[in-house]
């Protein structure tokens, strides 16, 4: 049963959200709600009934609603100029022009450095991939004047000693990317090293964090995915990239961030979040793999500290997962997965696309293709897409070709 006041709070959220004084319930005093929730219904109960309503309630109040309770805010937008930093344009045996161009938003000894790779001779404009990467642009290519990076880098990745990374992790994550078979399928990549946004820790900020308002409540997946939008405002208007044909990827925690960049900004055409899991696409009510509790308890940096308070009981959340992805609509989304890879709950985030798919449905085009997940490594391909190869928590050459064979689809090719 609501209490008494519940109604009085949430007419004021809705008069005040998206104007940032928003009035919200505490965790505690939410219902407590076990199933993953109709993102068709409002806050306060009532239920979408228009597309309208959809569009200019109910979508905003999700937007308002993932940030408040869990991933803090996107930081607003900036300005920035682009500089050229390296530029090959006989890359690949002369297939691919590879850039690393520099994004500088003004601040002090920050560049934001993005390496781009384009196919030649296309005559018409093409996709493109963005995307965040884990140890740096010169992970991805072979290349010694792709610059090496120099903030502080996760552990445990090839070529990164003491958290920094050296010139023997060059080339070593060529094959998670894969960039030539992209290029030989005609669609362009640009990617980032996340910690040049913010660094993967939780004990010390940095990338643009500390010339942020020191009261922004914000996350380090808040702000990875506020760099794949300053990237996307680069490519929007970047000579021989379709603005159309933006597809958003991330592995693992910048699955996450892909998930939520693509929500958050409706210039992005396709979002792939490849192994997201917790706290991207698997349902935080999930009882296989990562918890809430435990995620939060081993990346607290990620989520802000509302997400915290619903820990021991997820189910008090006003959304999970399907909500972010009904956000999306009428986008396609794909989820891919590996068959071991059971921390990130494959199995659950099939029924988070399930439970989207009536908005899409809504919305007047198709959802999710099937009842039941489709054979390994076969790609179910409906607007909300779904895969799951064998192996584990990783991203390779079958995934690409599942990448690339959804945006063939979706984006017309």
């Amino acid at each position: 049963m609501k209490h008494a006041w519940f109604p009085l709070m949430l007419s004021l959220f809705s008069l005040f959200a998206g104007r940032g004084g928003a009035a919200y319930p505490e965790a505690k005093d939410l219902p407590s709600k076990p199933g993953l929730p109709d993102p068709l219904v409002m806050l306060d109960g009532s239920k979408v009934s228009t597309k309208e309503q959809w569009a200019e309630k109910r979508r905003p109040e999700l937007k308002a609603l993932f940030q408040h309770y869990m991933y803090g805010t996107l930081p607003p937008v900036m300005k920035f100029q682009v500089k050229s930093l390296h530029k090959d344009e006989k890359a690949f045996g002369g297939k691919a022009t590879l850039e690393e161009v520099g994004l500088d938003f003004g601040f002090p000894d920050h560049l934001l450095r993005v390496l781009i790779v384009s196919p030649n001779g296309r005559k018409e404009p093409v996709g493109c991939f963005v995307g965040p990467n884990f140890c740096g642009n010169h992970a991805i290519v072979d290349d010694p004047k792709v610059a090496v990076p120099t903030s502080w880098i996760y552990p445990n990745y090839p070529g990164v000693k003491n958290n920094k990374a050296t010139e023997e992790g060059r080339g070593k994550q060529a094959d998670v990317w894969n960039l030539e078979q992209t290029i030989d399928r005609g669609y362009a990549v640009a990617t980032f090293y996340a910690g040049d946004i913010d660094p993967d820790r939780a004990d010390a900020r940095g990338g643009i964090r500390p010339h942020l308002p020191k009261d922004l409540d914000t996350t380090s997946i808040a702000c990875w995915a506020w760099g794949v939008h300053r990237i996307v405002d680069h490519l929007v208007a970047r000579p021989g990239i379709d603005p159309k044909k933006i597809v958003c990827v991330g592995h693992s925690r910048m699955g996450k961030t892909a998930l939520l960049a693509t929500a958050f900004d409706d210039r992005i055409a396709i979002g792939i979040p490849h192994q997201a899991g917790c706290g991207g696409t698997a349902p935080s009510r999930g009882t296989v793999g990562e918890s809430v509790k435990q995620i939060n308890d081993r990346f607290p940096h990620w989520f802000n500290a509302e997400f915290k308070k619903f820990s021991a009981d997820p189910t008090r959340l006003p959304f999970d997962q399907n909500d972010l992805v009904a956000i999306c609509a009428p986008r396609p989304v794909l989820f891919s997965n590996a068959q071991e890879d059971t921390w990130a709950n494959p199995n659950g985030q099939f029924e988070v696309l399930k439970a989207a798919d009536s908005v899409y449905r809504f919305l007047g085009v198709e959802g999710l293709g099937a009842s039941e997940p489709p054979p390994i490594s076969k790609l179910l391909s409906s607007r909300l897409g779904y895969f799951v190869r064998p192996g584990k928590h990783s991203m390779n050459k079958e995934d690409w070709g599942a990448f690339l064979d959804f945006a063939d689809k979706h984006l017309g090719k």
